[in-house]
């Protein structure tokens, strides 16, 4: 035993009194030897007991346990990988499947700087427009095939240089850039009244035009050529959806742009067209275009209907949607493009930048949703003023769209087997009664006067 003295003395403590108090010694017995060191048991005591038929039972009972847990787990997940539903493959797809076309058909009214359209790129990237289509900007007289000379840039428009440097500021934000070789642009017939001769030599210029500016696509031309070219689109006005389709099967276009439908037929025959074009063709050759350079666009040909409405079914359809410059803001035929743009940007006039905001919220939602990049299409709904249809694709979020352009509303009675109650508003040109992100009935879709709306439902699976 082992005495130990904890403090002989301690501070003192001042009293209130004033008297000082002189703590106290304490003394504490320690044992020397404060328990039994533990030692366990030695390796010969270990292996005797390991030995004895309880545990020799117990592992491999817990052997036996792992390796059917093992097994069962691996069988569990091989069961839950074979019933569990597969992914459908995507669809192979080329840059022009992928977001909207915008068309500047005279880029000197779209641009003060002719072919430096580069200095408008930003703007244009921010409607997540995949490809520009300029032109036609090469040289030719009206009406004198001899004059026609498709690598030659008309001075009026710019130079080769301005082009090229285009070409490289648009690629490097991921636009391609497509030019209108329509040959007899400024005559009356396209083709000078004899497409076969025109055909052949725009053969021989292919490899001259590819090399010389490397293009990524050329074309937009009125189909019935056939060219070596990465990409060949057609643009056609005034064919009905049987001719336009008989067309696209017999010219090998990458892309056909139809005019179709037509927004002056009832909405029954349009979707009849539209059935028409989908049912006989992939959706990556479908390109739907209602304005252009001989069209017009798209706010003057469909006057007695917001252009938001058309918007909404130009990215919705199967297909490529095409656009023309200003139709993002409702601009009128007759009204300079850069004009407007000067307008948007220093007076900020609240309509234009409304449709802006709308185009530009469409056009995210086309790029990156799948069943409307690439889905199926399935006709819900049509009468002579409205339609509706479902875009839908494997496991993904459908979409489903409705349009009203007559001068009353509608009540929409739509089945289809997975349609829900109720379903999310995606985008809307009513926002008052159809507000973004609110839950609206599908079973009984109500629709104002010249209105439309986008929704979405999750996959039931």
């Amino acid at each position: 035993m082992k005495d130990v003295e904890l403090k002989e003395v301690d501070q003192e403590k001042q009293l209130m009194t004033g008297q000082t108090q002189i703590n106290g010694c304490v003394k504490v017995t320690v044992p020397e030897n404060a328990g039994v060191k533990y030692t366990g048991l030695s390796k010969d005591e270990l292996i005797k007991i390991a030995s004895t038929a309880g545990w020799v039972r117990t592992r491999w009972v817990l052997l036996v346990l792992f390796w059917f847990g093992w097994i069962g787990m691996l069988a569990g997940a091989i069961v839950i990988i074979v019933q569990a539903p597969r992914c459908k493959p995507i669809p192979e797809m080329n840059w022009w499947n992928e977001g909207p076309l915008y068309q500047i058909s005279d880029v000197n009214e779209f641009s003060e700087n002719g072919l430096k359209v580069e200095e408008k790129l930003d703007y244009i990237n921010q409607m997540k427009v995949k490809g520009l289509v300029l032109g036609p900007i090469h040289t030719v007289q009206a009406d004198q095939s001899s004059t026609l000379e498709l690598t030659s840039i008309n001075p009026e428009f710019g130079s080769e240089s301005q082009l090229i440097s285009l070409l490289d500021r648009a690629h490097r934000k991921g636009i391609s850039i497509v030019l209108d070789l329509t040959p007899n642009y400024e005559g009356v017939s396209a083709w000078f009244n004899n497409a076969a001769s025109v055909a052949e030599r725009l053969k021989v210029s292919a490899d001259i035009l590819k090399v010389k500016f490397d293009f990524r696509a050329l074309g937009c031309l009125n189909v019935f050529l056939l060219m070596t070219f990465r990409a060949l689109m057609g643009s056609v006005t005034g064919l009905s959806a049987d001719d336009a389709s008989h067309l696209l099967n017999q010219s090998s276009v990458d892309l056909l742009l139809t005019g179709l439908p037509d927004p002056a037929e009832p909405g029954i025959r349009q979707a009849q067209v539209i059935q028409i074009l989908y049912a006989d063709h992939l959706q990556t050759s479908l390109g739907w275009s209602l304005s252009g350079r001989t069209l017009g666009s798209l706010a003057s040909r469909t006057p007695a209907a917001p252009i938001r409405l058309y918007q909404m079914l130009l990215f919705t359809l199967p297909g490529t949607p095409v656009f023309s410059a200003g139709d993002e803001v409702g601009l009128k035929a007759g009204v300079s493009t850069f004009l407007s743009f000067v307008l948007l940007t220093q007076t900020v006039q609240e309509e234009r930048t409304a449709v802006c905001d709308f185009f530009k919220a469409l056009s995210d939602l086309k790029g990156k949703e799948r069943s409307l990049l690439h889905g199926e299409y399935i006709s819900l709904h049509s009468s002579p003023t409205s339609l509706a249809f479902l875009r839908l694709w494997d496991q993904s979020e459908r979409f489903l769209v409705a349009l009203n352009w007559g001068n009353d509303s509608v009540t929409m009675t739509l089945t289809y087997s997975d349609l829900p109650a109720e379903a999310r508003v995606r985008a809307s040109t009513d926002t008052e009664n159809l507000a973004v992100d609110s839950k609206v009935s599908v079973e009984k879709l109500e629709l104002g006067p010249k209105q439309a709306v986008l929704l979405s439902y999750a996959f039931p699976g």
